[in-house]
């Protein structure tokens, strides 16, 4: 039995290319892993059981069980194996935690079930599963473009301080809604997303001004509960306010624990509950 994490993830950059024909969209993103995390503890079982502490992800569209049945066809394997996951990273927020629990699952249970396969071929069956899943393997700090296939590191940026809110936007397929409602004229040209990789690379940190993200005037667009808690953010002090992949989560970087500790406070009298994380 062994326990690994699945980190959750905030675009620091997202620019939105334009589409593909295959269907996809051409994305540039700078992508950060951040200190909030799922749990996914792995054990030698005689049939596969996935085991979540949130009741809506059960079943065989749960990415970690997906990711399992991925490794069985791919490699002819007729293991099992228990997997208890137990979420904390909010669901449909933007930040990856389906995504992250798919790369955990492949990690893991490559190494359970002995299979030997390599960063390539993980990669590859990573990218089957999901646009974000490739970045989830090794995480850190990275440049990521194409649909999400194409991955590369980036030096890791000084650590700071994140206050998260995910506002209570339940839409379904969330995702496909905002790519669908883009227009040419929400198209970017990718220069937001060179500007912040140049600065990690040369400065060695991420400068809060230079994070962007091309869905934003589509998402507060379709999603007006968005706007509030951004303004609750803003008068509770944060310093500027992003949104992190399709969102609905929003994020802002603070200077240290305490001014991130003191935010979430304000925002909790104001009735919006928020999460404190590193990176």
């Amino acid at each position: 039995m062994f326990t690994r994490f699945a980190y959750a993830k905030i675009n620091l950059t997202l620019d939105i290319l334009g589409r593909r024909p295959d269907g996809y969209h051409e994305i540039a993103s700078v992508m950060q892993a951040i200190s909030l995390h799922d749990t996914l503890v792995f054990s030698r079982g005689q049939r596969l059981c996935i085991d979540c502490s949130d009741r809506r992800l059960a079943g065989p569209d749960n990415l970690v069980h997906r990711a399992a049945e991925l490794l069985h066809r791919e490699t002819g394997g007729v293991q099992g194996a228990r997997v208890r996951l137990t979420k904390r990273i909010p669901l449909a927020a933007g930040l990856g935690g389906g995504s992250s629990d798919a790369a955990c699952a492949l990690l893991g249970l490559n190494a359970l079930w002995r299979l030997g396969l390599g960063q390539d071929r993980l990669a590859e069956l990573a990218a089957r599963l999901g646009s974000d899943v490739p970045f989830f393997l090794k995480g850190g700090t990275a440049l990521v473009q194409g649909r999400g296939e194409g991955v590369t590191p980036l030096p890791r940026p000084v650590p700071s301080w994140l206050v998260l809110a995910v506002p209570p936007v339940d839409v379904s397929a969330k995702t496909r809604t905002l790519y669908e409602a883009l227009t040419p004229g929400d198209y970017t040209d990718g220069s937001a997303t060179r500007r912040m990789a140049e600065a990690i690379e040369k400065q060695g940190r991420v400068d809060p001004r230079l994070t962007f993200n091309a869905f934003e005037p589509v998402a507060f667009r379709l999603f007006p509960e968005l706007e509030r808690v951004r303004t609750a953010m803003l008068e509770a002090g944060a310093p500027l306010v992003r949104l992190s992949g399709s969102g609905p989560a929003m994020f802002t970087i603070v200077p240290d624990r305490r001014a991130a500790h003191a935010l979430r406070r304000r925002l909790a009298a104001g009735g919006v509950e928020a999460i404190v994380a590193t990176y």
